[in-house]
Parts: structure tokens; C-alpha cells; sequence
């Protein structure tokens, strides 16, 4: 990471194998015995079907049916891509993303960029706990703010006091408990013609509110959070296989990329399928019944139980409360990356915590922050709509920098994009700026 020691630059030219590593990128040396871990991509995926995602993909499937199902495999591809680009880039230049725009883009650019991210991590992370308070009150009837200051409590513990290979294993457990919404959509008995024609031909209303739904799941599907967090994903990897030294860190093999690439493939698959299922649950059950009106996550939960059955609802509520303690750490780890990289700082859940100090002291900011704003009264939907505006500023620029930046060979080396993976990285920047220009427009409407 950026506050590792690096040798000297004389250090590095009278070393041939160093320097040629630097100049090729290639040859990053392997411990014997180590390979890369599988399942970054799993819990960067799965963290993108957070309670606020959820409550989207919800509302969607709730007020335009099956219509909208084709959205899912077609933005796929452009997940992979984001998210891909993200984990190739800290693989090969060993550094998370905010460090990379630090060294080679201006300082005002840099900052920008960050503090919207930081706001929107915040934001979103704080309208998490709140969902993830009212699903759980669903299951269990203890007031919203106890179950908001205990989520609090354990997140931050959890990130402060354990180490990454602990976290690692509990992110992915907590995956695999996005698949109870295969099994909630399953119960909901949805009418296979229907499901078919909505996942293989594409249907839109060009008017204000199927616009702004497309917009919506859009932007959702490509949050800047999980850009940033592959790469940091990435940069924890190389440290827990023994590249502690940046210099260590730069450069990949070719195995370990394609390796990334099924990962990160494998990843944005099942993030996939889960948003698919959702949406089919809500489509088959609410839309169906005209309970078209859902505002969040534990709405669905609660409108499925008389339409489904209640084992549908506590499935879905279950999938809510779950995935919030892996989507709530991403985004609040996530910030205090972006901030200590941003500055230079020490950081990493790699190191015992007396030794990171001001990355700890960010975690545990950010975690209060985000517990704060749903003890101050604001609707939990409009905090949502004012972090995916300040995410909208920030996201297609930072997936611009990602696409420039991975072309780059005095960062990657030999490692630049290949042309098919240029056009599809190009492709979804594109569908990035649109969807955040089509979201101002629509809030300004």
C-alpha cells in the first residue's frame, strides 16, 4: 500500500529483476506454496446487492413487472468490466485507486473525486443500517435505533479488532445468504412465459418514470464504491501472500489475471442472478397484485408475506439484515481507504490496529456518521436520492480515470487493456455518464 516502504530509486535500477518487473510488469514474484485467494469478486458482487440496492430492485420489479428483467444480463457485461478493470489495476500497479490518482493526477481532481465518495459511502451506508433495522424488526420486534447502534458496534469492531483473512471468510459466508431471494422468487410462483419474454426482449417507455427506473438501476448496478474496494480487495491479497513491499506488489503473471478475471466473471454472475431474483419476486407477487409502491426493502419484505406466503417475507428479510454486514463494512472500510490513500496515510486491516491509528480512527468516523443520520429524522429515501446524485458526479468520472489509467503503460506496464476490453470498458463509461446525466436530469425535473 502507498505507506509501505518502498526501496530507493537507485535501489530499484541496480536490481535487473526489479527494474525489468517495473518496466514490463510482469514477474511479480509468488511465495511457494501461495496462490491467490478466490472469492474477492464474490463479496465485491455480493456487496453491490446492499439494502438500499435491494429496496431499488425491489421497487422496480414491484411497479414494472417482468418488463424490466432484461436489464439485468445486459448490464452485466458492463459490471464485469467496471469491476474487472478495478482488480487488474490493483493487481498490476499494487496500490489501491485513490493512491494511483494521487501520484499521477492532479490535486484538486483527486480531492473532488474523494470527497463525493467519501459523502456518498456515508450516506449510503447509514440509510444500509436503517434498512437493515427494519428488516430485522420485522423478524424480531426491538426498536429500530437498538438494532442501528449494535449493527454499529459490530461493524466497527469487527474491522478495527479482526484481521483481513477473518473478515475475508465472514464477507463470504454472508454472500451466500443472498441466495435465500433465488429461493423467495421461487416461492412467489412467477408465470414462466412472462419471465421469458421480459429476460430476452427488451421493453422501455420512453416516459419520465420507466426512464428514471433505468436510471436508477443503472446506477445502482455500477456504484463507485466497488471499484475502489476490488482494488483495495486486490492490494490485501498480494499483502496476505507476503508482498508486504510495494515494490513486491507491482507488476502480475498472466495466470493470476485470468484468475482475477474468472473471479471477478464468477462475482458479478451471482451479483447478477441475485438482482435478477429479486426483481422477479417483487415482479410476480406486488406488481401482480397492483402493490406497485415500494419505497424500501422492508416494504417488499413485509407486502410479500399476505401475497407469497410469510416464508417469502422472512426470507427476504433475512437476505436484507445479512448482506448489510458485509455491504455496511465495504462502505465504511471502503471510505477510510479512500481518505488514507487519499493522504498518504498508514493503513490496511492487514496491521495490528496501534499501527494505523488514522485508518481506524476514519472507520470508526465514517461507522458513527453513517449510524448518526438515522437518529436525525431524515427520510431514509431522500438520503438515498441525495448519495446516488453526489455518486452520480463522482462515479463516470472515477470510471473515466479507471479507463485511462489501465491504458496507461507507465502504470500497467505491459498489462494495458486489450482492444475488446477497451471497447467494453469504453461502452460502460459511456452508460455511466448517461445514466448520471439522465439522473440530474430527472431530480431536476
Amino acid at each position: 500500500m502507498a505507506a509501505d516502504p518502498v526501496p530507493s530509486l537507485d535501489r530499484r535500477k541496480s536490481d535487473p529483476e526489479v527494474a525489468q518487473r517495473l518496466r514490463t510488469g510482469i514477474d511479480k514474484p509468488v511465495p511457494r506454496g501461495k496462490l491467490r485467494s478466490i472469492g474477492l469478486g464474490l463479496i465485491t458482487g455480493a456487496s453491490d446487492d446492499d439494502p438500499a440496492a435491494i429496496g431499488t430492485y425491489a421497487a422496480v420489479g414491484a411497479s414494472m413487472g417482468t418488463s424490466f428483467l432484461w436489464t439485468v444480463p445486459v448490464i452485466l457485461p458492463m459490471m464485469f468490466a467496471a469491476v474487472y478493470l478495478s482488480s487488474k489495476l490493483g493487481q498490476v500497479a499494487g496500490e489501491g485507486l485513490f493512491a494511483i490518482i494521487r501520484k499521477h493526477y492532479p490535486r484538486w481532481l483527486l480531492f473532488s473525486i474523494l470527497t463525493c465518495a467519501l459523502i456518498g459511502n456515508v450516506i449510503e451506508a447509514g440509510a444500509d443500517m436503517g434498512g437493515m433495522a427494519a428488516a430485522f424488526h420485522l423478524l424480531v420486534p426491538v426498536p429500530n435505533w437498538i438494532v442501528v447502534i449494535a449493527i454499529g458496534v459490530v461493524v466497527a469492531t469487527l474491522q478495527i479488532m479482526g484481521s483481513y483473512n477473518l473478515i475475508k471468510k465472514i464477507f463470504r459466508w454472508l454472500a451466500l445468504v443472498l441466495l435465500a431471494y433465488v429461493a423467495a422468487a421461487f416461492l412467489a410462483k412467477p408465470d414462466l412465459v412472462l419471465v421469458l419474454k421480459g429476460t430476452f426482449i427488451p421493453h422501455i417507455r420512453f416516459e419520465k418514470h420507466s426512464l428514471s427506473l433505468l436510471v436508477a438501476v443503472i446506477g445502482t448496478t455500477l456504484s463507485a464504491y466497488l471499484y475502489s474496494w476490488q482494488s483495495i480487495e486486490e492490494v490485501e491479497e498480494d499483502i496476505s501472500l507476503g508482498r508486504r513491499r510495494l515494490i513486491d506488489r507491482k507488476g502480475s503473471r498472466k495466470g493470476e489475471l485470468k484468475h482475477s478475471a474468472r473471479d471477478v466473471g464468477a462475482g458479478v454472475a451471482f451479483a447478477s442472478l441475485v438482482t435478477y431474483f429479486i426483481m422477479l419476486s417483487t415482479a410476480a407477487t406486488l406488481f401482480q397484485t397492483g402493490r406497485t409502491e415500494i419505497n424500501t426493502a422492508a416494504d417488499a419484505a413485509q407486502a410479500l408475506v399476505p401475497v407469497a406466503g410469510k416464508l417469502a417475507g422472512v426470507l427476504f428479510s433475512i437476505g436484507v439484515f445479512s448482506v448489510g454486514f458485509l455491504a455496511v463494512p465495504v462502505m465504511t472500510a471502503g471510505a477510510a481507504y479512500d481518505l488514507c490513500q487519499a493522504f498518504g496515510w498508514k493503513h490496511g486491516l492487514h496491521f495490528p490496529p496501534a499501527k494505523v491509528k488514522k485508518f481506524n480512527a476514519s472507520i470508526a468516523v465514517f461507522t458513527v456518521l453513517a449510524m448518526v443520520l438515522n437518529f436525525l429524522g431524515i427520510n431514509p429515501m431522500k438520503a438515498l436520492v441525495w448519495s446516488s446524485i453526489v455518486q452520480g458526479i463522482s462515479t463516470p468520472f472515477l470510471m473515466l480515470l479507471i479507463m485511462l489509467m489501465t491504458r496507461d503503460r507507465k502504470i500497467m506496464g505491459r498489462w494495458v487493456n486489450t482492444r475488446a476490453l477497451n471497447v467494453l470498458g469504453w461502452i460502460t463509461t459511456s452508460a455511466i455518464f448517461a445514466a448520471s446525466l439522465g439522473l440530474l436530469v430527472t431530480w431536476l425535473q
